[in-house]
């Protein structure tokens, strides 16, 4: 009997091993060397200062058609494709900078800027917007959209989609990634109720959680029906029968909800965040765990969900690294900062925080990987393993960094405004529209790109397209992504899910 065509496609995405770590990062590399070009024509030519059709093709182009041509095309040639993108950003210092049609505020004095520090930001958010996050998150967001259509076509490289069980890969690192930034960013309303010295009960945080996560629960929901119901090809050994990322993201705020009564035990969320995914990992070396989740037979609703369900405390520990990343990222003073400390200063603060962090979540996962020198364990997005938190833990915190470099250097304004008008004025002009677009509605953009996943897949044979059709195929459906982004951007809508 020959094979059929749900089949075959299932069959494609099944048993695969994925790539190194090293090439996984030069890909992904290209994100933030986009955005350091975008952000170089920005601050050069003021390219993007009146945003019409020709700034909007090209923001497409570099901050979603690069990250389309790294993960197709240029997928073996992705240190050439770098290469491409940062010697013009490079040129561009090299060259005068254009007159920009507004008067910038000039850079003030470093005795000036000491004296008035303290006393010109009272008025200033405590909690203000970065854009160099809001790049670090739309360009994961862009990458994700990219990749779940992309994995279907034979011009997406194997090693690039989700391993089986252990093993390295772009699509394993980008859905922990997805975690990592919510934690991130869910630490803003935890810092806010400090500052304003809010407490409340575990049972009404659990409650107020759980109302936040209804509506992605029955995402989830609406998911499995609508593959059972369509009979569309599944990647059972990902998350189970049943379990879908939708139930693992809905189901995090609720135990975040109780992992932050912890906080009075153990007064640190990094802490937290090793503690579970080394407890996990002892469970699974020392009990039957590990080969459960992988060989047991799919009879119960547990075993048949045993993928999601044990992975789940896998990525509360990514999401409690992330949260712990937010406490530093998000206030404008960094804890260790000094109260009368300028912006330069707090800046510094940020950056040196932020490459520590990452050399401590690397050390880290060098330990556990190594043979030689740690415990020669392997890393498992399948079973959400020690490794795996903390190879995610070290890639985002990593990137983010980079992402920093590239807004000090290229919009220092963002970080020495003196009044909130000022600031917001110089964030939006460091700030990628479409970047901005795809993190301002990130959920309900990434259920729209699910959706014409699913729709590209039952109209088009996907395993037949050759490489430009298939490109073809995902340029248009990046701009159509992309057009709707903007399009919600443009009327001031934000969908919250």
């Amino acid at each position: 009997m020959a094979p059929t065509n749900k089949s075959l496609k299932e069959d494609f995405v099944s048993n695969l091993s994925g790539g190194d770590i090293s090439e996984i990062n030069l890909v992904t590399a290209v994100a933030p060397v986009s955005v350091f070009l975008w952000s170089a024509l920005q601050a050069r030519q003021n390219l993007f200062e009146h945003y019409g059709p020709v700034p909007f093709l090209a923001d497409f182009l570099l901050n979603v058609g690069a990250i389309l041509l790294a993960t197709t095309l240029y997928s073996s040639s992705s240190l050439l494709l770098n290469t491409l993108l940062l010697l013009p950003a490079l040129g561009l210092y090299v060259l005068p900078p254009a007159k920009s049609t507004k008067k910038r505020q000039l850079k003030p004095s470093r005795t000036a800027e000491w004296k008035s520090a303290e006393a010109s930001r009272n008025d200033l958010d405590n909690f203000p917007i970065r854009p160099f996050v809001t790049a670090y998150r739309g360009t994961m967001m862009v990458v994700t959209c990219v990749a779940i259509l992309a994995v279907d076509f034979r011009v997406f490289p194997r090693r690039f989609a989700k391993v089986e069980t252990w093993g390295t890969s772009l699509m394993d690192i980008g859905v922990g990634s997805f975690v990592f930034s919510s934690g991130l960013v869910s630490a803003r309303s935890g810092l806010k109720d400090q500052v304003a010295s809010r407490s409340s009960s575990l049972g009404r945080r659990f409650y107020a959680s759980s109302r936040h996560s209804l509506p992605l629960l029955v995402l989830g929901l609406v998911r499995l029906y609508s593959v059972k119901g369509l009979d569309y090809a599944e990647h059972v050994t990902e998350y189970g029968v049943h379990w879908n990322f939708f139930f693992t993201l809905g189901f995090l705020a609720p135990f975040m909800a109780l992992f932050q009564s912890l906080f009075a035990l153990i007064p640190s969320y990094a802490l937290l965040s090793i503690s579970l995914s080394a407890t996990y990992e002892l469970l699974l070396n020392f009990t039957d765990l590990k080969a459960y989740i992988i060989t047991a037979p799919r009879g119960d609703l547990l075993s048949k969900n045993r993928e999601g369900v044990f992975s789940f405390i896998g990525y509360l520990a990514i999401f409690l690294a992330g949260y712990a990343t937010g406490q530093y990222v998000i206030p404008r003073r960094p804890f260790g900062a000094k109260g009368g400390a300028s912006a330069t200063s707090q800046r510094k603060t940020l950056l040196i925080r932020l490459i520590c962090w990452s050399i401590v979540w690397s050390t880290l996962l060098f330990l556990t990987v190594s043979y030689k020198y740690g415990f020669g364990l392997q890393v498992s997005r399948r079973l959400a393993n020690l490794p795996y938190v903390l190879w995610v833990s070290a890639f985002s915190s990593a990137q983010l960094t980079c992402f920093c470099v590239v807004e000090t250097l290229a919009f220092p304004g963002v970080y020495r405004a003196e009044d909130t008008r000022t600031e917001n004025s110089e964030g939006k002009r460091a700030t990628s529209r479409i970047l901005h677009a795809y993190n301002r509605n990130g959920l309900a953009i990434f259920l729209l790109a699910n959706l014409l996943t699913g729709l590209v897949n039952l109209t088009i044979d996907t395993l037949i397209a050759s490489k430009m059709k298939a490109v073809a195929i995902l340029l248009v459906y990046a701009a159509i992504v992309t057009s709707v982004a903007i399009s919600l951007d443009t009327w001031d809508l934000s969908i919250k899910l």
